[in-house]
C-alpha cells in the first residue's frame, strides 16, 4: 500500500462502494423487530428531501467497517456480533457506530472509541478498566473487514492490533429486546482461544464467505504487542459494569424552578 504523510491511502479503499453492498457474502439481518407503524408516504418524502438538502458531514466521514464480537462486562455467556462503522479522526483516535448487522434494517446498538497505545498510556489507572485490547481479535482472525482484499485488510489489522477500545452497548438485542431498554452496558473483547462461542464465528463466516482460520494464518506475521497495564481488567479481578444511580437533581442558580 502507498503511504501518505501520517495516514494510509487505505482510507480510499475502505470507502469503496463494495462495503455497502453484499460484502462478499450474505448481509447480516437484524435479530429483533421494532414495534411501530410502517413509514408513511409523508415520512418517506421528508427523508428523500433531507437526503438531498441536508448536510451530513459527520456520518459521511465513516470510512472503515470491521466486524467482530463483544461480550458483556462481567458475563461472558452473553456474546454478540458487532458491526463497526468508524471515523478515523486522526492517527491515534477513531470513533465507531456499532450496528447489529449490515443491511438497511440494522439496529444501532452502541458506540466504540478506539485509541492508540500512545493515548492509552495517558489514561489514569481508574479509567483503564473500561478499555479492552484488540491484539487477540486481530491475531485470532475473528476481527474482519468485510469487502476488503486480504492484503488491504492485513495492513489495516497491523494498525488496529496495538489499539484499545471503550465500548458501550445501548440495545441488548441478544436477549430479544425490541427497543433499547435498561442501562447502557460496558462491553469487552475476547483475549484468548476458547472464549468466543464457535457457532457465532461459524455463522458469521458462512454469511460473509470468509474463514477466520485463514485470516488467523494470514496474520501470523503481525507482531503481537504487549498489552499495557490496566486494559482487559476483568482478567485480573472483578469486572466493571455500568449501573443506574438515583441522584437528587442539582438545580441551576439562575432562578430556574
Amino acid at each position: 500500500m502507498i503511504r501518505t504523510p501520517g495516514r494510509l491511502l487505505l482510507t480510499a479503499v475502505l470507502a469503496l462502494p463494495t462495503l455497502s453492498a453484499g460484502c462478499g457474502g450474505k448481509n447480516t439481518p437484524p435479530t429483533v423487530s421494532i414495534p411501530g407503524a410502517e413509514r408513511s408516504v409523508k415520512t418517506k418524502a421528508l427523508e428523500a428531501g433531507a437526503m438531498v438538502m441536508q448536510d451530513k458531514t459527520p456520518v459521511d466521514q465513516v470510512h472503515m467497517y470491521v466486524c467482530g464480537f463483544h461480550f458483556y462486562g462481567g458475563d461472558m455467556t452473553r456474546q454478540v456480533e458487532a458491526h463497526h462503522y468508524c471515523i478515523q479522526s486522526n492517527e491515534d483516535f477513531a470513533q465507531c457506530l456499532i450496528f447489529s448487522g449490515n443491511d438497511r434494517n440494522a439496529r444501532l446498538i452502541g458506540i466504540e472509541y478506539i485509541i492508540s497505545a500512545k493515548l492509552f498510556e495517558t489514561l489514569p489507572d481508574d479509567e483503564r478498566k473500561f478499555w479492552h485490547s484488540h491484539d487477540y481479535e486481530v491475531k485470532s482472525g475473528t476481527l474482519i473487514a468485510p469487502g476488503l482484499p486480504v492484503t488491504a485488510e492485513h495492513e489495516l489489522m497491523e494498525k488496529l492490533i496495538t489499539t484499545y477500545g471503550k465500548t458501550i452497548h445501548t440495545w441488548q438485542v441478544d436477549r430479544g429486546d425490541t427497543l433499547p431498554l435498561g442501562a447502557p452496558q460496558l462491553m469487552m473483547a475476547f483475549t484468548r482461544d476458547g472464549q468466543v462461542k464457535p457457532e457465532l464465528v461459524e455463522q458469521r463466516d458462512r454469511r460473509f464467505g470468509v474463514s477466520t482460520a485463514e485470516r488467523k494464518s494470514n496474520r501470523s506475521d503481525i507482531p503481537t504487542p504487549t498489552v499495557l497495564p490496566g486494559a482487559d481488567a476483568w482478567q485480573h479481578g472483578p469486572a466493571a459494569q455500568l449501573e443506574v444511580k438515583t441522584l437528587q437533581t442539582t438545580k441551576a442558580s439562575s432562578g430556574s424552578p
